[in-house]
């Protein structure tokens, strides 16, 4: 893990406790792609850019946990979406800031966290988040744990609507328009197929 006192401490989040509907249902961090889970192309990526890594599951926890990892899943029930997997890692990881990841990009960058962190430096932001170059990729974020009170108010209010939650927040664009085949995230199986 990187260790280097230029940089807050972060742990990386894996998020992978969605219900994979586009999938017929599959968990799609353990799909494989040329013989390998997805979740550990992720892992792999993720290792050198944290301290830490912990994996956002719902379900095939003991599956997840092969891989020596903290595994935390949803406080929240029925599959709330990835700001329920937000909160419940930010309860418990000990860094200042966190990563997330869906477990389905298989093509991380290996500087997502420089940029990331440049990113909230240079625009002075509480929070940020990748921008392809056309849109937000709202999942890839940087964001520190000490909004976890602002995240509780936000959930208990019933929103689960990621964008609305980071418009109460001073964001930051982070630019990966040059490798935005990173956020081609797999979810359907042709997809899968094709990669």
């Amino acid at each position: 893990m990187r260790k280097d006192c230029r940089y807050p401490r972060i742990t990386g989040v894996i998020l992978a406790g969605g219900q994979g509907r586009r999938m017929g249902g599959v968990d799609k961090g353990l799909l494989e792609l040329q013989g390998r889970p997805l979740v550990e192309y992720v892992l792999q990526a993720l290792q050198p850019q944290v301290e830490t890594i912990l994996i956002s599951a719902n379900r095939n926890q003991a599956r997840y946990q092969h891989y020596q990892y903290p595994v935390i899943s949803d406080q929240l029930t029925g599959y709330q979406g990835p700001l329920a997997g937000f909160a419940a890692a930010m309860q418990v990881i000990e860094t200042d800031y966190m990563l997330t990841v869906p477990c389905d990009a298989p093509e991380l960058a290996p500087d997502t966290v420089i940029r990331l962190l440049t990113a909230l430096q240079d625009q002075q932001a509480e929070l940020a988040v990748a921008d392809d170059g056309e849109r937000l990729q709202p999942v890839h974020a940087l964001i520190p744990v000490s909004l976890l009170p602002s995240l509780q108010a936000f959930l208990a209010q019933g929103n689960r609507k990621i964008d609305l939650w980071y418009a109460q927040h001073q964001m930051a664009r982070a630019d990966f328009r040059d490798c935005a085949g990173m956020f081609r995230n797999i979810n359907t199986p042709e997809q899968l197929i094709g990669s």
